[in-house]
């Protein structure tokens, strides 16, 4: 039976946000979050663009509010804008995958910490067959898990079939026959799950998947499913399965995520909203407001400033806080002093906590000759989710962080080691056996949700430890990371045997959480095509092997088989481009890290940044990358 839905914000509240009442439409912009969140976030799967969509559909939702007549409509209004920011989103990105030649090529997968199938299991506490669906959806193509995402509000009761049908643009009969028909998919996909997690497996299944990337897709589905509906093995396996509308039943909307949206959503419809001016000769407000209504970035309470006390309390509270119109959410973490990293690189030129001196050198009385300045474009910083760098402790290092375009970086350490930038996340990392400590594990736990594991434990000089060790360690590393990326060894993990294969062994036989695998790489073939083609070979045969997302912490071209041989910069921008073009077209390497930020003026390396905060070639060729 359809739900009938909650009937969405109350008609006055949106009558005195179209007539640009600033208190009401912060109220209507924060009961609406959560439901679009649900919408785009179940839709996209928890695809990295979510907060992207999200952003876009509040956007025009406050736009054309000014427009809406039927106040009694604007639930369903708001979500049709939501389907069409999702069909618009998926249609994109079909778009920009047929362009795409290399034959590596595939859509991306949602990151392991905003997968919403795994985040509604985690969240919502889901068991047995409830699990099933969520994991279930990972399968559908684009069209059906956007409907899944309206269909499964329905059950829950937080939409009617009027909404749903309105957002498809549909009558409610043709409506009843596209949800029949998604959901005839969503068992299917459900009878694939289960047979792909029994354990033993059935073998005819695990012959079948040699050669499948471990991603799921509507094309796996169909030649899984039509094992499942043959095989007498599978089959009994996929009986007993519940109707989906009794499992969803009475399940609550997913709280979105703390900090989602905040930091960029203020700013983001500021900008729109006085560019929007600007064409249109409206005065400053939301989306052709009455004159009267206050300006956004001057007022002291703004958007999303009462987020706290609407229907999300508690899962943001404490983290927005608004000042002189500006919405602060950056968490501070000041970590305690901690050794710098060793300036000696032995084989893969990771610093190590224990060691003394930093691997960039100390000021000299000796000055330097400065290069004379030349007239050069600036270059034009590209943004990604995946780029990252591997940072330490030296002059003008935050800078660099900023300039660099990372999205994220590591220490080496539990804490920032006084490195920081504002659009730069900090990822903690657990080094060796003498960092499982009580304030270690709690200063990771804050700085989350990712945790990286050991450092090349299978090094002496390293965190050099023994499989068993790092596998008694290993819970006590769960316990502080929610997203938890494997001991990161040099060399090897693709070899059947060897340190890494055996702790991933053991891990699985001791029931032991590792989401993604960490990886290092040197290359000592400085020619780039090769040096490419060598990186990717290992990325995937590392996957291959596990079927886990993959993180690259370190990667550079260094030749450590006599000592330590480094390419010329020249060498390495040329690498640092073609790499990172190969690297996005892996849909389950979710991160790469440089190494790293900083350059010695002294020395050759592979550093991104001179310490007067000028880049490298190198550090240039980053900036640019994606």
């Amino acid at each position: 039976m359809p739900g009938t839905g909650r009937g969405g914000p109350d008609t006055s509240m949106v009558a005195a946000a179209r007539d640009g009442d600033q208190r009401a439409l912060d109220a209507l912009v924060a009961e609406s979050l959560p439901l679009l969140y649900n919408i785009v976030g179940r839709a996209l799967n928890g695809h990295n663009d979510v907060d992207d969509v999200v952003q876009e559909t509040l956007l025009r939702v406050v736009r054309g509010l000014p427009d809406l007549r039927d106040l009694g409509a604007y639930r369903s209004w708001m979500v049709a804008i939501a389907v069409r920011q999702v069909r618009d989103h998926q249609q994109d990105r079909s778009n920009l995958h047929n362009r795409r030649t290399d034959l590596d090529t595939a859509r991306e997968i949602p990151d392991p910490a905003s997968d919403f199938a795994a985040v509604t299991i985690l969240r919502l506490g889901l068991t047995d067959q409830r699990r099933e669906v969520a994991e279930a959806t990972r399968w559908l193509d684009g069209d059906d898990r956007s409907l899944l995402a309206l269909w499964w509000l329905e059950e829950t009761g937080e939409l009617g079939r009027s909404d749903l049908a309105g957002a498809l643009g549909l009558s409610g009969r043709h409506a009843a026959v596209r949800v029949q028909r998604m959901k005839e998919q969503v068992q299917t996909a459900r009878m694939v799950v289960r047979a792909l997690n029994a354990d033993p497996r059935c073998p005819e299944l695990r012959t079948l998947t040699w050669n499948w990337d471990g991603v799921p897709s509507a094309l796996w589905r169909k030649r899984f499913a039509r094992h499942v509906r043959g095989c007498a093995v599978c089959g009994r396996r996929a009986a007993g399965l519940l109707p989906i509308d009794r499992l969803l039943g009475g399940l609550p909307l997913l709280p979105i995520p703390a900090g989602f949206l905040l930091d960029k959503l203020h700013a983001t419809l500021t900008a729109a909203d006085a560019a929007g001016r600007a064409a249109s000769h409206l005065p400053l407000g939301w989306g052709g407001a009455s004159p009267g209504a206050h300006a956004l970035h001057a007022r002291p309470r703004g958007l999303l400033s009462s987020i706290p006390h609407g229907p999300v309390a508690g899962t943001v509270a404490g983290l927005a806080v608004v000042v002189g119109g500006v919405l602060i959410t950056r968490h501070v973490t000041i970590p305690p002093p901690a050794p710098a990293p060793r300036a000696t690189i032995a084989l893969s030129a990771t610093p190590s906590p224990s060691a003394s001196p930093s691997p960039s050198p100390s000021p000299s009385a000796t000055p330097t000759r400065k290069a004379t300045p030349r007239a050069t474009r600036p270059p034009v910083v590209a943004a990604s989710v995946k780029k990252g760098v591997a940072a330490w402790r030296a002059a003008g290092g935050s800078a660099a962080l900023a300039k660099s375009g990372a999205s994220w970086y590591y220490t080496w350490s539990t804490g920032n080691e006084g490195v920081s930038a504002p659009k730069a996340k900090f990822v903690p990392m657990i080094w060796g056996a003498s960092s499982v400590t009580a304030a270690k594990l709690a200063e990771a736990r804050r700085a989350g949700p990712y945790l990286l594991g050991f450092n090349e434990p299978d090094m002496p000089g390293q965190a050099d430890m023994t499989v068993e060790q790092a596998l008694d360690l290993w819970p006590k590393l769960m316990s502080a990371g929610r997203v938890l990326g494997s001991p990161s060894v040099a060399f090897g993990a693709a070899t059947p045997g060897s340190w890494f294969d055996r702790f991933m062994t053991g891990a699985a036989e001791r029931g032991h959480r590792v989401d993604f695998i960490a990886l290092h790489w040197y290359g000592g073939d400085f020619r780039t095509a090769a040096a490419v083609s060598q990186l990717r070979s290992y990325i995937q045969s590392v996957y291959k092997r596990y079927r886990k997302p993959i993180w690259l912490t370190e990667y550079a071209l260094i030749d450590f088989s006599n000592g330590a041989r480094y390419a010329s910069d020249a060498q390495q921008a040329a690498f640092v481009t073609a790499s990172t073009r190969m690297l996005t077209t892996l849909p389950y390497v979710k991160r790469y890290a440089w190494f790293g930020l900083s350059a010695s003026a002294r020395k050759p390396g592979s550093g991104l940044f001179h310490e007067n905060g000028t880049p490298t070639k190198a550090g240039r060729a980053f900036q640019s990358a994606r």
